[in-house]
């Protein structure tokens, strides 16, 4: 499925030629400024705004035109939601591909489905549609890129500090050398239809320059990429700027790294000379060294080769035959290390729960306790009746390889999306994955709580007398 453009025609021009000839004049009058700011070479962030383009679309081309010829094969889009109520949420589209004038983008789903099993992800074609903060951002982009680059499009709403924390972390973990971030956002929107008019509306060209200072420094803390002081600018100020928790998201992805530049500020008063009602626009770049997956053991041969003995011995299990573990075709690999292991079960179709059972202790090779487990919890996980061969094409088998477990001083220490967790408490025991706070958009709290349940104990025993441990996991799945 395409989701078509629903601002094409609108927002900006709705045929192709049009779209080529406005960035063309954009083009000359940028091209004809005798001065501009320093650039970070190959910038791999640009905060856009997202108006209509009669507005900010030159704006936004500032920092587009950047990239243009740059070897990105991704690009992740931060957008803030205007139309829909999301709460801890990340919402990425339910399509294969979006559609603008300039052709179709295909949707990167491989890195959806990464995502989800670190922060919490849902997918929704009509919050998509209906929202412009994300679409207004594609055909300036395929101007810049062509149409060789996947997308990655998330909307979002409001997030408690833990699920900012755990979007923030799989963000991070997951930007590589070859993905372009984009941050969606306008600035301060002024006038009493958006609750924020303290200079009053009568004023002219002073009350602009007065907002205008209110946004210069609310981008101050973004150039010294200071989360928490951006954070409390807006909460104090009240500043209406409507991305700001895309611009926080991203903030915290990549705390202490290199400072965003500005490259130019305007508002739509530039245009109608409207100053009791006007929205302002900021075009940034940037460029971070992302960590990348660095800190992961496996490679994808290893992690192929797991995935396809841990469902040919599935098969085997639940068909009766005997299974005989095929070669790996690197002698020394880190599958022969040994690591704890959780082999989970789902339906490909529902996404529900089907098996998992694993072990924590790292007590052999990591390819003999995949098979094992894989075994396991087709057959004999005792939540579960065992699967059936009727089963066996529909079920998505999924391997988390584990880091030893090592005891906290307190259960604040435990950090979500990036930790899986025991709780022990009078001979009582339980565990969740790192992926399980993600799935559910848990709180920290929340998640000991169901642990707690979990162990059969009372929902709140882990505030008293419990013992956690924390351990790390590479997670994938076919």
């Amino acid at each position: 499925m395409t989701l078509e453009s629903t601002i094409a025609g609108s927002w900006y021009p709705g045929s192709e030629r049009e779209i080529r000839a406005l960035a063309e004049k954009w083009e000359m009058r940028i091209g004809g400024e005798k001065s501009a700011p320093a650039i970070p070479e190959r910038p791999n962030i640009l905060l856009m705004p997202h108006a209509g383009w009669a507005y900010s679309g030159e704006i936004a081309w500032r920092t587009a035109r950047l990239v243009r010829g740059a070897k990105y094969s991704r690009v992740v889009i931060l957008a803030p939601s205007h139309r829909a109520w999301i709460e801890n949420r990340l919402v990425a589209p339910e399509a294969e591909a979006v559609s603008t004038p300039l052709g179709k983008i295909a949707i990167d789903k491989e890195w959806f489905d990464r995502l989800a099993l670190m922060a919490p992800v849902a997918r929704n074609n009509r919050i998509h549609a209906a929202e412009h903060s994300a679409q207004i951002e594609y055909p300036l982009l395929q101007l810049a890129l062509g149409n060789g680059f996947t997308l990655v499009p998330l909307v979002m709403g409001s997030f408690g500090r833990d699920q900012m924390a755990m979007c923030a972390r799989a963000l991070a973990r997951l930007m590589d050398s070859k993905t372009l971030l984009v941050i969606s956002s306008d600035f301060t929107h002024y006038g009493t239809d958006f609750s924020y008019a303290p200079y009053g509306t009568s004023g002219g060209e002073d009350v602009r320059a007065k907002v205008a200072s209110v946004d210069g420094e609310a981008f101050s803390f973004m150039a010294k990429c200071d989360a928490d002081g951006f954070a409390a600018y807006i909460g104090k100020t009240g500043a209406t700027i409507c991305g700001h928790i895309p611009i926080e998201l991203a903030l915290r992805a990549f705390p202490g790294k290199p400072p965003l530049t500005r490259l130019a500020y305007a508002a739509s008063s530039d245009t109608d000379r409207d100053f009791s009602r006007f929205v302002c626009y900021t075009a940034a770049v940037g460029r971070v060294e992302w960590p990348g997956e660095g800190n992961q053991v496996l490679d994808a041969e290893a992690r192929a080769y797991l995935l396809r003995i841990a469902r040919e011995s599935m098969e085997s299990a639940v068909k009766g035959i005997p299974y005989s573990r095929p070669p790996f075709p690197v002698p020394k690999s880190p599958i022969a290390m040994k690591m704890g292991a959780f082999v989970t079960l789902n339906d490909r179709t529902t996404g529900a729960l089907r098996g998992c059972i694993g072990e924590i202790m790292p007590m052999r090779p990591l390819v003999e306790a995949v098979v094992k487990r894989a075994v396991d919890s087709a057959l004999h996980d005792p939540r579960f009746m065992p699967v059936t061969e009727r089963e066996l094409s529909g079920i998505r088998v999924e391997v988390s390889a584990l880091t030893p477990p090592k005891p906290v001083a307190s259960w604040r220490d435990i950090v979500l999306g990036r930790d899986g967790m025991t709780l022990e408490k009078g001979g009582a025991f339980a565990v969740f994955l790192p992926q399980v706070a993600p799935e559910q958009g848990w709180d920290l709290e929340t998640t000991l709580s169901y642990l707690s349940r979990k162990a059969g104990l009372s929902a709140d025993a882990w505030r008293d007398g419990a013992k956690f441990e924390t351990f790390q996991a590479e997670v994938f799945h076919e």
